[in-house]
């Protein structure tokens, strides 16, 4: 793989951070789990915060490390900006989804149709009805921190496994498991929930000179 292919906006949020294991648990578990997830998730309408993430291949050896920030509002909307090793940005205004790379000069965009917001940070941005509708849902109480199993009944979905821990209603961790056994895990900082983010967070202007790609004309 390329550098350029490595550090692609698409590869470090959508394809990469949609990242196996499944399981089976009885019903009334099931059920018991995904209303605790929907107590978590409900009242969430916006949520800020500092990432680190860190994608391992399935032997478990580091392929990538990023940082930066995020903002996420729904339904959704949401910006996510990578600062380091590579600025990238990733904004979803409602509509469309835009993956700016700033070193290529190169926007992509997509239609926020069900595949795109299968992403797990787009998940989060959506309506929590739909998400256990479409996910099993495991429970586990880890000393203190509440984390969640979510495991797609479709096959359309861009991760086989995801993983979300909870200190109280903030989120902290995000874990995620594809097809190969790649796995991402990002930890949230710095967070913030329910306060105020400006709309023109989640507007994406082309910059002068920047080639766009539409994903749905190829």
């Amino acid at each position: 793989m390329s550098d350029t292919q490595t550090r692609r906006p698409s590869s470090l949020l959508l394809a990469a951070s949609a990242l196996g294991l499944t399981f089976t648990a009885p019903l009334a578990i099931a059920n018991e789990a995904a209303e605790r997830l929907t107590e978590r998730l409900d009242p969430l309408e916006s949520y800020q915060a500092s990432f680190e993430q860190e994608i391992l291949d399935g032997s478990g050896d580091r392929l990538q490390e990023a940082r930066g920030e995020m903002w996420l509002s729904r339904p959704g909307m949401l910006r996510w900006e990578v600062e380091a090793p590579y600025a990238q940005t990733v904004v979803s205004d409602g509509d469309e989804v835009y993956l700016y790379d700033p070193d290529l000069e190169q926007v992509t965009v997509q239609a926020l149709d069900e595949r795109v917001t299968h992403t797990p940070a787009l998940l989060l941005s959506g309506r929590v009805s739909e998400l256990t509708e479409n996910y099993d849902v495991e429970y586990e109480d880890d000393g203190g921190d509440d984390i969640f199993t979510l495991v797609p009944t479709s096959a359309d979905t861009l991760f086989e496994q995801l993983r979300m821990t909870f200190d109280g209603d903030m989120l902290t961790e995000l874990w995620m498991t594809d097809s190969t056994g790649q796995r991402t895990s990002i930890i949230f900082s710095n967070a913030e929930r329910n306060e105020d983010i400006d709309d023109e967070r989640f507007e994406f202007e082309v910059p002068d000179g920047a080639d766009v790609i539409r994903e749905d004309e190829r």
